[in-house]
């Protein structure tokens, strides 16, 4: 008999055998309906074999369903994503099937005219219906539109059986990019950097680069034309374009709809679902070239991908640590291989362990050393606050005020950075010192005056700003501590009446849409001085702006993440790098009370190459990424008995290995979220140690108990 290995989109770690009735044919990818438990589920098949019997009883295959089935290299990529992050292959499953879960997209309503039928009282508004539509078929209010009456009168013909009404259903496709639309004139590096990349697609097989430009450079426009010449040698060629924020992809989408004529398809959280799955039946049908999106595209079912693009992939929020825990930089790289693709990793501050492939020669370097046309780097200084301290109770010194002061009556603009959302960071009561915290959460409640409340950044939770301490009962005793954006914004409007000033975070600007109008406003130059997080530190460019002020420099340095020091590189490098990208040249003013910390001397020196090579030297030292490799495992449960228990359970359990060690348990820094305890353990190995291999033989020796969930984190980007 015939059995199919069918993997269904729960969180199971392996797939199911089912029978296969004879009449039926099945392959690798098909989507199918099987039985699990009393309902139907739809599953994946992963393979098909024949056998000549089982000692166990197999149910049957219901049907093979119309669904498109995953091509081989979606579920290749599935099956190895599972492996390599040691999560539930049905989960990945689960990801790359997300565009089937929503609903198709409504049925398009048209007009068309019936036979030679003509209006019993014509008039000048009806023949102008008639003569716009002509032997076609349109939407209603398009019709109205072209014919330039009101929807009465096209209503009118309708009711008088002149016109029409018909649905078709919307086709899965988007139009097809020209490459030769409107081409851009690259300079030098940029022109060599975009050939070797077309080349490589021309040539097929797997080859990663790393597009490393500076601020300004013009990386984009260099992949773009990648993009254009691999499309121009074969049309059918699937592009996949990642950026780490939202934010970015208004952007980016109107460059590539300016560049070929057409706009990409578009894939993230903010995308309605009917139009995710338009997206998903257009690209496994191969009918959509171009897809710009957040990480989870990833899991799309490309047809015929040939280019990967990871925009920004130094940025964090290519990690992701919910649910399904990994990192969309690597996992794009991995699935790159696996079709057999190209993949380009761009960035004006790569990550440590893209340079450390880069200069070990797994990746092709190429290089924008320079800002593209007459534009040149910012001017950066440290300003010692030690000899220049802010006034009490404000967050702008003297010397960063008088350079607003002077980019206003330049007519310039100014970009205030601070990446801390809200009011205040912190609210407690000065007469017992209670900080206002999450209930059952450690994360302290942020402070925003804007609505009023107070939120947690980690779970969500709000409240309203109470009047009484709810600790000691003491009235008007809450004092705000610290400064977020709003606060700063605060005191610009008090300094600064007459400037246009605004806000810019992931509260203010919640969507797409009002992150794409104040983008807009600011570079239409309708803001003069925009305080913002990082939301607006990278990928963004303001003709008029000139100045960037870093009001917190200090900020990022503190704590004992081991990534502290890059990623404050490399966030205040893009910060500054928004100042002076046309023709007006621009500076950076750095607030530090430690201007001496070798971090912000590189910045100030423009010395990438010297910080990169002292931070190689500690990681080196460590044998910490990208020499060594790190994993972790969170343990969580509502009982801190039950979670203490699997901790010392694993601790003694640890398999014996050479060339690795692991630290804890330990409480974690957070060490209660949502009412769950949380412990940590920590793994560092060699870069030659099967990190995954280990992992899964230690986590075999220990059960864990359904109220203990146990979280793998390979290669962690928080330590919270």
């Amino acid at each position: 008999m015939k059995v199919a290995s069918v993997l269904i989109p729960l969180p199971v770690h392996e797939a199911f055998d089912y029978e296969v009735p004879q009449a039926m044919m099945l392959a690798r990818g098909d989507q199918v309906a099987v039985p699990l438990g009393p309902r139907l589920m739809r599953g994946i098949v992963t393979e098909v074999r024949e056998t000549t019997g089982s000692n166990r009883r197999l149910k049957t295959v219901e049907t093979r369903l119309d669904d498109p089935p995953l091509p081989p290299g979606t579920l290749d990529f599935v099956e190895w994503a599972a492996r390599w992050t040691l999560s539930p292959p049905g989960e990945m499953a689960a990801t790359a099937l997300k565009g089937l879960r929503a609903p198709r997209p409504r049925p398009e309503r048209r007009l068309r005219r019936v036979g030679d039928r003509t209006p019993a009282r014509p008039t000048a508004g009806r023949t102008a219906v008639l003569e716009a539509l002509g032997e076609t078929a349109m939407p209603g209010p398009d019709l109205a539109r072209a014919a330039g009456v009101s929807s009465a009168v096209v209503k009118g013909l309708v009711d008088e059986g002149v016109l029409e009404v018909f649905e078709i259903e919307a086709e899965a496709a988007f139009a097809a990019p020209d490459p030769a639309h409107a081409p851009a004139k690259l300079n030098p590096d940029q022109a060599a950097a975009a050939d070797a990349m077309a080349v490589a697609t021309a040539e097929g097989g797997f080859r990663a680069f790393l597009l490393d430009g500076v601020t300004g450079s013009g990386k984009t426009e260099a992949y773009l034309e990648a993009v254009a010449r691999t499309l121009a040698a074969d049309p059918a060629a699937q592009v996949l374009i990642l950026l780490p924020e939202i934010a970015l992809t208004q952007d980016l989408i109107a460059r590539i709809t300016a560049r070929f004529g057409a706009a990409p398809a578009e894939w993230h959280s903010g995308v309605a679902p009917p139009k995710r799955r338009r997206v998903w039946e257009a690209v496994v049908a191969g009918r959509c070239n171009i897809v710009v999106g957040a990480r989870s595209a990833l899991f799309l079912p490309f047809a015929h991908l040939k280019l990967v693009i990871v925009d920004e992939e130094h940025d964090g929020s290519f990690k992701q640590e919910d649910g399904l825990v990994y990192h969309g930089r690597d996992l794009a790289v991995a699935r790159a291989r696996i079709e057999k693709a190209v993949v380009v990793l761009a960035s004006a501050t790569p990550s440590l362990e893209t340079l450390w492939n880069a200069h070990g020669g797994r990746y092709t370097w190429l290089r924008l050393s320079s800002r593209h046309g007459a534009a040149v780097l910012p001017d950066i200084q440290l300003l010692d606050l030690r000899q220049c301290p802010p006034d009490p109770q404000t967050w702008l010194s003297q010397p960063l005020r008088e350079a607003i002061a002077e980019t206003l009556v330049a007519g310039e603009q100014t970009l205030l950075f601070l990446n801390r959302r809200g009011y205040a960071p912190v609210v407690l009561c000065r007469a017992c010192g209670h900080r206002m915290t999450s209930p059952d959460t450690d994360s302290w409640l942020v402070e925003h005056r804007y609505t009023g409340r107070l939120v947690c950044h980690l779970t969500g939770f709000t409240m309203a700003r109470p009047r009484i301490c709810p600790s000691c009962g003491a009235e008007d005793s809450l004092v705000s501590v610290g400064p977020g954006v709003e606060r700063v914004e605060e005191e610009v409007r008090q300094l600064f009446p007459e400037a246009r000033t605004a806000v810019f975070s992931s509260d203010t600007v919640p969507d797409a849409r009002a992150a794409r109008a104040l983008i807009q406003r600011m570079t239409d130059g309708e803001i003069d001085i925009l305080v913002a997080t990082q939301a607006a530190a990278k990928g963004h460019n303001f003709p008029l702006l000139t100045l960037v002020g870093v009001v917190d420099a200090d900020l990022g340095l503190r704590g004992g993440d081991l990534r502290a020091a890059e990623r404050t590189f490399q966030l205040l490098t893009q910060a500054t790098g928004r100042a002076g990208r046309a023709d007006r040249p621009g500076r950076a003013i750095l607030q530090t009370w430690t201007p001496e910390h070798p971090v912000l001397m590189a910045l100030a020196a423009g010395d990438r190459d010297a910080f990169v090579a002292a931070e190689m030297e500690e990681r080196e030292a460590a044998t910490l990424p990208p020499h060594g490799r790190l994993a972790a495992l969170i343990l969580s449960g509502v009982d801190a008995l039950a979670v203490e228990k699997v901790a010392t359970d694993l601790a003694a359990a640890i398999p014996n290995a050479e060339r690795l060690e692991v630290y804890g348990p330990a409480d974690a820094p957070l060490g209660l979220i949502r009412g769950r305890r949380r412990k940590r353990l920590l793994v560092r190995a060699d870069r030659d140690v099967d990190l995954q291999g280990f992992l899964r033989a230690w986590l075999a020796r220990v059960k864990v108990p359904g109220s203990v969930r146990v979280t793998v984190d390979v290669d962690p980007y928080s330590f919270l």
